[in-house]
């Protein structure tokens, strides 16, 4: 998998914004076995750029968890919270490139515009999540009408050029895949995702932006997470090649799900890894209920 003499760099990256759930336990592990396989480094990154949301309590409960379930993470880990400056830079280089532009619209002002127009009948494009994929009024908005908001303090966030950045670049993009769904070399789609956030009012990155730059940073090899963010490395592929960032192998893996085929989520209580070792389940326990 690896084509040159470097040692593998696996990581883990969740959010303390609420409880561990057997999800993560089954990234975490999946984390843990690979990289003890290949002779490789176990990193940890706390990923919490939401201060509004993440919150020490919840680190702390996280990290007990995780030792619980016996993730050996060099230590210590890297909390994106203390990289804001790295993250700063890095969208400041796409601004002064003409790569990233300010977006004023508010979420209800989105919303409104696709309902007017699937009210005339007209199809709104989405991306792979879904969701509808951000008009493009400011993105053709006039340089001192930018600059006349940008001065009156408007709220707004940073999104990416993501035609522009794609005339950018040189070649075709794409990734090397080893996980669960398809494997091989994949073909990149970014145009597939719009004009992503960079960076929010409140928030001075998105998780596209810290991800791509947090993995360049920690040398990160290869990168295994949930089938969910399979097509979000489309654009964290746009991003590597923009920043000149080095390429990691992906490892997309299966998903838990509850009853219903949903994937787990940290308000989902029951299969919190806190109220499992409550209930008496050991960390072999969980690896058996993980199927692992």
């Amino acid at each position: 998998m690896q084509t040159d003499d470097r040692q593998p760099v696996f990581r883990f990256a969740p959010s303390p914004n609420g409880a561990l759930h057997l999800g993560h336990a089954l990234s975490a592990l999946i984390n843990r076995d690979m990289a003890q396989a290949a002779g490789g480094r176990l990193l940890l990154r706390i990923e919490d750029i939401d201060l509004s949301r993440c919150t020490p309590a919840l680190e702390a409960a996280m990290l007990e968890d995780l030792d619980w379930l016996g993730f050996p993470y060099e230590k210590p880990p890297r909390r994106q919270s203390e990289h804001f400056d790295e993250y700063r830079q890095a969208l400041q280089s796409l601004i002064d490139r003409g790569l990233a532009y300010p977006a004023f619209m508010t979420r209800g002002e989105v919303k409104a515009e696709v309902a007017k127009a699937e009210s005339r009948g007209e199809t709104w494009p989405r991306d792979p999540d879904g969701a509808p994929l951000y008009p493009d009024f400011d993105r053709k908005r006039p340089p001192d009408e930018r600059e006349r908001l940008l001065a009156a303090g408007i709220k707004h966030t940073w999104r990416l050029d993501t035609n522009k950045a794609l005339a950018a670049i040189d070649a075709p993009l794409g990734w090397i895949e080893t996980g669960d769904g398809e494997r091989g070399q994949m073909t990149a789609d970014p145009a597939a995702w719009g004009d992503i956030v960079l960076s929010r009012s409140d928030a001075p990155s998105s998780y596209h932006l810290s991800v791509v730059l947090d993995d360049a940073l920690q040398g990160v090899t290869h990168v295994v997470r949930g089938l969910d963010l399979f097509h979000a490395t489309s654009i964290h592929r746009l991003l590597q090649e923009l920043l000149a960032l080095p390429q990691p192998v992906y490892h997309h893996h299966r998903l838990v799900t509850d009853g219903d085929g949903r994937k787990l989520s940290k308000s989902q209580g029951d299969t919190a890894l806190s109220a499992l070792r409550a209930a008496g389940q050991s960390p072999a326990g969980i690896r058996r209920l993980l199927g692992l």
